[in-house]
C-alpha cells in the first residue's frame, strides 16, 4: 500500500482526541481519535506534545490488533 500514512492537524480539526487512563504525568503520551470522518477505516494516533503536528493513521484492524496484544498482556 503506498498510501500516505500521515494527517495534517488541519484535516483532523474535527477529531475528539482522548489519552489513555493509564498515562502518567511525564508527557510521554499519545492521543487517539475515534471515529474521525475525515479518514474513515483509520485511527489517527498523534504526539500530546506536539498537537499541532501531523498524525500518524493506522488501518482500524491493526490498532484494533495492538489494543488487544497490550490487553493480552496485561493479562498475564
Amino acid at each position: 500500500m503506498n498510501r500516505d500514512c500521515r494527517a495534517s492537524s488541519s484535516d483532523l480539526t474535527d477529531a475528539i482526541w482522548r489519552k489513555s487512563s493509564y498515562s502518567g504525568g511525564q508527557g510521554e503520551c499519545v492521543e487517539v481519535a475515534d471515529g474521525c470522518p475525515g479518514h474513515p477505516g483509520w485511527v489517527p494516533i498523534r504526539d500530546s506534545k506536539r498537537p499541532d503536528a501531523a498524525a500518524l493513521l493506522f488501518p482500524v484492524s491493526a490498532w484494533e490488533s495492538f489494543i488487544g496484544s497490550l490487553k493480552a498482556d496485561l493479562d498475564v
